[in-house]
């Protein structure tokens, strides 16, 4: 390793990070997530509470399973139900009474998690790629496993009575439709385990593992892992999935028991898997820990361009971009000539600076000198002048981009969309939609789900239903972003009724609601005094490992003590309690003890 590269993480190991972080852009695709959100996200997870490292929990997977599953879950009456067509299509009324049959927990997949310096790759088998026989066998098991709990049946005797034709593909799709009910993917994960013949393989534990890591489930994540190294099926993957989901939580995961386990079980290690675990630590903002790994590993492989990019990226990332810049100048003191992902990622940091002029003087040096941009290059350069509201130069480069014979894609098309449409140049936004069908380039989920976002946030929400109609005639499958966006923009105004239809077609399609859809539904209800009714799905979200909603609990315990329920807070705390769920049992006894409290804040 180079003196000089070793002197800055020496020197940069110790600085302590001052300046708040900030997530960057990515050129790929539209950031959904800055168009859906909660003001006041809450986690009952503390950003400073001690998680075991993974070594110590020697715990058999058997026993686990145990002592998280419920013996006996409680669902809902299914005797009541809507008639004739229903839905965004053709909506005839909602029932005041509201149905409480068991929800679909399935959930359309997609792909998640994807590095900066991926450049949108991924390795999963896209679904148009398989073959309808598979398709077809990993419905029928989400269709026996959700009829088990309609028909209140054991869902594993249900899964012995089917005879399912068990592959690693069909159980990675089956834990991806159920990815947020992480009990019911669990259970299904282990019985899978149980079939004779089957091995589970890396794919079904990183699976499972991006399941717990999301509902933060650490003690099954660390026997997860445990079992992977005893079986010898730990690879750069899983490492990756450990590392965001400990991130994600806020806790400072220290590298070394990365490093542990990685000499425990004899891990190979290259340049290829020291820059994977980089990169992930860089995406999760944990640069001082990918330091600290990276000095583990300094005599085991040979530092490339990939490292020296992925070190930029980190930087960029905790928006320390003077180191990130030395690392740049390092990198090219030691011969080595960046390729687009390097530059593409100065870009980025250049623009998260607030440096335009440096980032337009770095991409003519592309354009001049090599490497030439390519369409994520023009992406990150016209995302930035969208947010800043530069249309004019934004559609510069956009017509520079075609010039050069640099053919736009869906998500260019979306940053643009989405610019006029923010500044209500609706006739711009339907101009560059017809131009998309003129250049063959295919609309995508996100591009929809950016048009309805649009339109809800403008008031024409006539104009949203009828989007979403084409999206659904264009066999584009609306995910859950798509009817947490219609959701939002209905409660808001109060119409209920919507509202609801909305929640209704999103299982009905075989949508899994996630926490903002039942935070959203959950509200809904509470606005609209039925907060009696509220509290079943509030228990059914729990039940699925979710933390408790964010709703007017003051609201919420008038409506049931003036419905002679006065105990619901009780007794759904004590239910939590016997289940497991600690932290929101304590929470909901607070919430009872106070009345409701004021309106939920941060625990």
């Amino acid at each position: 390793m180079s003196m000089n590269l070793k002197n800055t993480i020496s020197r940069t190991i110790r600085h302590r990070f001052t300046r708040p972080d900030q997530q960057l852009l990515h050129g790929s695709s539209l950031p959904l997530s800055t168009l859906l959100h909660s003001p006041h996200n809450f986690t009952f997870t503390s950003p400073y509470c001690k998680i075991s490292c993974f070594l110590s929990h020697p715990t058999s997977l058997s026993f686990l399973q145990e002592s998280r599953l419920f013996k006996n879950c409680a669902f809902f009456d299914c005797n009541v139900g809507f008639k004739g067509s229903f839905g965004l299509f053709n909506f005839v009324g909602f029932r005041k009474d509201l149905i409480f049959r068991p929800r679909g927990f399935c959930s359309v997949g997609g792909n998640e998690g994807c590095s900066d310096l991926d450049e949108g790759q991924s390795g999963s088998v896209l679904e148009s790629e398989k073959s309808e026989e598979d398709l077809r066998e990993v419905e029928r098991v989400c269709k026996v496993i959700e009829e088990s709990f309609a028909l209140d049946r054991n869902m594993e005797v249900g899964l012995d009575e089917c005879g399912i034709r068990l592959s690693h593909s069909l159980v990675v799709d089956v834990l991806e439709r159920f990815k947020h009910a992480s009990n019911t993917a669990f259970r299904f994960f282990c019985w899978v385990g149980n079939q004779a013949g089957f091995i589970h393989d890396s794919r079904t534990y990183n699976a499972m593992l991006m399941i717990m890591g999301k509902m933060k489930e650490f003690g099954t994540m660390s026997t997860l892992v445990e079992e992977m190294g005893e079986k010898g099926v730990l690879d750069v993957e899983t490492f990756q999935i450990v590392i965001q989901a400990f991130a994600d939580s806020q806790v400072r995961m220290k590298a070394v028991e990365i490093f542990d386990l990685i000499e425990k079980y004899k891990v190979e290690v290259d340049v290829k898997t020291v820059n994977c675990l980089l990169d992930a630590f860089g995406r999760a903002k944990l640069v001082k820990e990918a330091l600290v790994l990276f000095w583990k590993l300094e005599q085991r492989f040979t530092p490339d361009l990939l490292t020296y990019t992925v070190l930029i990226n980190g930087w960029c990332k905790v928006r320390n971009f003077d180191e990130a810049r030395r690392v740049w100048r390092e990198m090219i003191d030691k011969g080595f000539k960046p390729d687009v992902v390097a530059y593409n990622t100065m870009l980025r940091g250049f623009l998260d600076d607030k440096k335009v002029s440096n980032a337009i003087k770095l991409f003519e040096v592309m354009k001049t000198e090599g490497p030439t941009p390519n369409v994520q290059s023009y992406s990150i350069m016209i995302r930035d002048f969208c947010k800043q509201k530069m249309m004019d130069r934004a559609v510069e480069y956009f017509e520079e981009m075609v010039d050069y014979g640099c053919e736009p894609d869906t998500a260019v098309y979306t940053c643009l969309i989405t610019g006029f449409g923010n500044l209500n140049k609706m006739d711009k936004v339907f101009g560059l939609q017809k131009q998309m069908k003129e250049r063959g380039c295919p609309p995508n989920v996100q591009m929809y789900n950016a048009l309805i976002k649009l339109m809800t946030s403008r008031k024409m929400r006539k104009d949203a239903v009828s989007i979403y109609k084409e999206m659904v005639q264009c066999g584009i499958q609306p995910n859950i972003d798509t009817y947490n966006i219609m959701m939002k923009s209905y409660f808001e105004t109060r119409n209920f009724d919507m509202g609801f239809a909305a929640w209704e077609e999103m299982n009905q399609k075989g949508c899994c609601p996630n926490y903002i859809s039942y935070n959203l539904f959950i509200g809904g209800l509470v606005k609209q005094g039925r907060s009696v009714e509220a509290c079943k799905y509030l228990e059914e979200m729990i039940e699925k490992g979710m933390k408790a909603p964010q709703i007017d609990y003051n609201k919420f315990s008038a409506d049931c003590s003036r419905a002679n329920k006065p105990q619901i807070l009780e007794e759904l705390a004590q239910k939590t309690r016997f289940s497991g769920r600690l932290e929101v049992s304590d929470y909901l006894s607070r919430r009872a003890e106070n009345k409701g409290g004021v309106k939920s804040r941060e625990v």
